[in-house]
């Protein structure tokens, strides 16, 4: 399986440039990063270079254009280990390569490989946005892109293959929900879940139940009694036998028999091998209540281009018997926008002393006691039904991403507050993005790992 990523405001640079209303042909070239995982390979468009129409020859049909921009950038594509897309339009609508095409591609990428070897991309983009796109290594056609796609606000995906595989015998009630787009796009996804627990588990068992192709479960801990009153497939032998939840929970969903595949990780989500499992799949859910895992998820779906819907609980005891407050979020990231942190998730502070007490805990412990930092929260209350409420908010969120259906657009939901206490929910569109997060966007497989020093041990 190969793919091609890119966020949707990198698309819609594309479509400016390259379907400019005149008609005739245009060219943009774009660095994009890699990912290779798992036996999917992931090319993230990361920096754009358009190539003015006035520096072209441009035809209906045709383009001749003057590749000085793109040597320029070729140092920096090697340096950083980045391949090399070429995408042009096709206004008249031919949903196929060229036999100009073709030729075109052979001089160029045999240049181009000859200081950058390896795979890189050409693709096109049609006059309805659509885009088809193959591999190159040197002028040999390596293959086509599997899947294309958009990462917004609204998802879109473009398979190279437009059959249809034939339905399922229990997704029929789905089908007449979302119809068979929608229906048969879920069962060519790969989705992880980071965090089996209390909203891990009913989150995995609903996709399950959609009828999503891979789910991909990383969680580090065992099943423990406090865990039994909300971890969904959770016996009182799991915690007798110390059970891994990510692999109880594959046990789980692989008993009910749909053909889900199941992937498990039994670490860490900030190991390479977590992160290079997380960077195989097309949709992020953030199950964990720790600052480092936040932040974690974060940039590797900043740097792998890839949608993350994070989700967290809030249950205050009132020390009688009672609930003070009970309440959760549910929050849409897209990458380039803003950030968990950009919106008041977390702080640098509290990232800091998360590490610091995983890492170095007398030190943690010394700097709680002088004051220099703030303590780590200990664990909280919690209720099935509440997590079971917030998870199902968040795979409809994923679903609405899919197949908007709410009278309001999408926009308006990159954050949802469920008010238990108030009894409504309350909705906040996107804010500024994180201009320090932004600028790595579709950067792929760096070193150190997500270029932060955090992670040079790790790798």
């Amino acid at each position: 399986m190969h793919i091609l990523r890119m966020t949707e405001a990198q698309h819609t640079r594309f479509e400016s440039h390259l379907l400019d209303g005149s008609g005739l042909e245009a060219v943009a070239v774009a660095l994009c990063g890699r990912a290779s995982h798992a036996g999917r390979t992931a090319f993230m468009v990361h920096d754009i270079i358009e190539i003015p129409h006035s520096e072209c020859t441009r035809q209906i049909d045709s383009i001749t254009w003057p590749t000085r921009r793109l040597r320029q950038a070729l140092a920096r594509a090697q340096r950083d280990s980045l391949a090399v897309l070429k995408i042009h339009s096709h206004p008249g609508g031919y949903p196929q390569f060229s036999s100009v095409d073709d030729a075109s591609d052979r001089e160029l990428f045999d240049a181009v490989c000859l200081k950058l070897p390896g795979e890189h991309l050409s693709a096109v983009m049609l006059p309805n946005g659509e885009i088809f796109a193959r591999r190159l290594n040197g002028a040999a056609v390596a293959g086509l892109i599997d899947r294309v796609a958009v990462v917004g606000n609204t998802l879109c995906f473009w398979p190279a293959d437009k059959s249809r595989a034939e339905p399922a015998d229990f997704d029929i009630r789905h089908r007449q929900a979302f119809g068979d787009y929608t229906t048969q796009l879920l069962s060519e996804l790969s989705v992880a879940i980071v965090g089996i627990s209390g909203t891990g588990s009913p989150t995995a068992e609903m996709l399950a139940r959609l009828g999503v192709k891979r789910l991909v479960l990383i969680d580090p801990d065992i099943v423990e009694a406090k865990n039994l009153n909300r971890i969904w497939g959770a016996r009182r032998r799991h915690v007798e036998e110390a059970l891994n939840k990510a692999r109880m929970m594959k046990a789980h969903i692989e008993a009910m028999g749909l053909g889900t595949i199941i992937e498990i990780l039994e670490s860490r989500v900030d190991t390479p091998e977590a992160i290079g499992l997380l960077s195989s799949c097309d949709f992020l859910f953030g199950c964990v209540d720790s600052v480092e895992g936040r932040d974690t998820m974060n940039r590797v779906a900043t740097f792998y281009t890839l949608p993350y819907i994070d989700m967290g609980v809030r249950l205050d005891a009132d020390g009688s018997g009672g609930m003070a407050s009970i309440s959760s979020g549910v929050h849409y990231l897209i990458p380039g926008g803003s950030s968990l942190k950009s919106r008041g998730v977390y702080t640098d502070a509290e990232l800091h002393a998360e590490y610091l007490k995983r890492t170095d805990p007398a030190f943690y412990e010394d700097q709680v006691r002088r004051g220099y930092i703030r303590g780590v929260a200990v664990d909280r209350p919690a209720v099935i039904s509440i997590n079971a409420a917030v998870a199902a908010a968040a795979v409809n969120e994923m679903l609405a991403r899919l197949h908007p259906f709410r009278t309001s657009t999408n926009e308006m939901f990159a954050i949802q507050k469920l008010l238990f206490s108030h009894g409504r929910i309350a909705t906040r569109p996107e804010g500024p993005a994180d201009i320090d997060l932004a600028q790595y966007v579709g950067r792929g497989d760096s070193c150190p790992l997500l270029l932060s020093p955090r992670f040079e041990q790790a790798a």
